[in-house]
């Protein structure tokens, strides 16, 4: 009898198609990002990203331990550093007792459990806004390798359980793990930012940080597409990844999420380790932005992009809305 086939039978109530479900999330598969600012007992609203907060170390500690106890199980940190702070060389990022270091020591202590993964590079230290050393108008690239290893030492002496490359050099997660692993930090993972595009999805992370590049007046690049990736392109996303895997890389990313779905998809296929997607302040941005709006479903809008994320192959999300995931996951 036509048809043989009818898929609608595995559609027909929630009981069975959860029963067939072929993608699964839970708050486990969340890492938050976290902004953290100096001072005590303060916390300041990002304007473009709604819900989400520059915190001082004591509020974010508090806010760690209510991510572990909803069933999340990592954090990526960021920190906002003052302008008196920040140079062309970046040195503030390896100061042991700078404001990562110490964010690292007081999560760790707090909340062990939480895997730890700070942000390595130097845009958040540099007083022009960009990821590395900049020389004759171009960012240097084996210096700055340098110099990320100085701020991932200082990381994994924090107490970090992961470092974090964001930067796009060349090279970099070789000269990690050789540095890492010769200061006796052998057990400190890498989730490198394999394929991090050069996309305007980042616009509302940078008002976070003060991190866009700078208008200075000197000859300086005035975006971040000689080190980010050109959003037009596939394959070099795949040899990215592949190399960073091959360099010791432990996760390897793909940054942003939803427009780069396809990217996602073939870096799993081309790698045998975990992949992890950030699903970006842009992304979450135009969520809130038009839900605020009533034009959709904010929770529907937002577990739908997490479910793609997840079923295009990625094993861990970087999301601005695990909290609010979690929740919805937990009832």
């Amino acid at each position: 009898m036509f048809p043989l086939h009818r898929g609608r039978r595995l559609r027909v109530n929630e009981s069975v198609r959860s029963l067939v479900r072929e993608t699964s999330l839970s708050p486990a598969d969340f890492m938050f990002p976290m902004f953290i600012i100096e001072g005590e007992n303060q916390q300041i609203e990002i304007p473009s990203m709604p819900g989400i907060y520059r915190r001082t170390i004591d509020l974010t500690v508090k806010e760690v331990q209510e991510l572990y106890d909803l069933g999340i199980r990592a954090v990526n940190i960021y920190v906002k550093v003052n302008d008196d702070l920040k140079d062309n060389t970046g040195k503030e990022a390896w100061n042991p007792n700078g404001l990562m270091q110490q964010a690292i020591r007081a999560i760790k202590k707090a909340v062990p459990e939480m895997i730890v993964m700070p942000d390595v590079a130097l845009d958040p230290y540099s007083m022009y806004g960009h990821d590395g050393i900049i020389k004759n108008g171009d960012i240097v690239n084996d210096e700055t390798v340098e110099a990320l290893v100085k701020m991932a030492l200082s990381h994994a002496e924090a107490g970090a359980d992961f470092v974090a490359p964001s930067d796009m050099m060349d090279g970099r997660i070789l000269r990690l793990r050789e540095g890492l692993d010769k200061a006796g930090f052998p057990h400190v993972g890498i989730m490198s930012y394999s394929a991090k595009y050069a996309s305007a999805f980042y616009g509302p992370f940078r008002d976070a940080l003060d991190s866009a590049p700078k208008e200075t007046g000197k000859v300086v690049p005035k975006d971040k597409k000689t080190y980010q990736m050109d959003y037009a392109n596939r394959i070099e996303a795949i040899k990215e990844a592949v190399w960073d895997a091959e360099e010791g890389a432990d996760i390897v990313m793909v940054k942003p999420g939803t427009a780069y779905l396809d990217i996602v998809r073939e870096v799993k296929d081309a790698v045998n380790i975990p992949v992890a997607v950030f699903h970006v302040s842009g992304e979450y941005a135009m969520i809130k932005a038009a839900a605020e709006k009533g034009w959709f479903d904010h929770d529907k809008i937002m577990m739908e992009q997490l479910y793609c994320i997840k079923r295009a192959g990625a094993s861990l999300i970087s999301t601005y809305f695990a909290k609010e995931a979690a929740k919805l996951l937990q009832k």
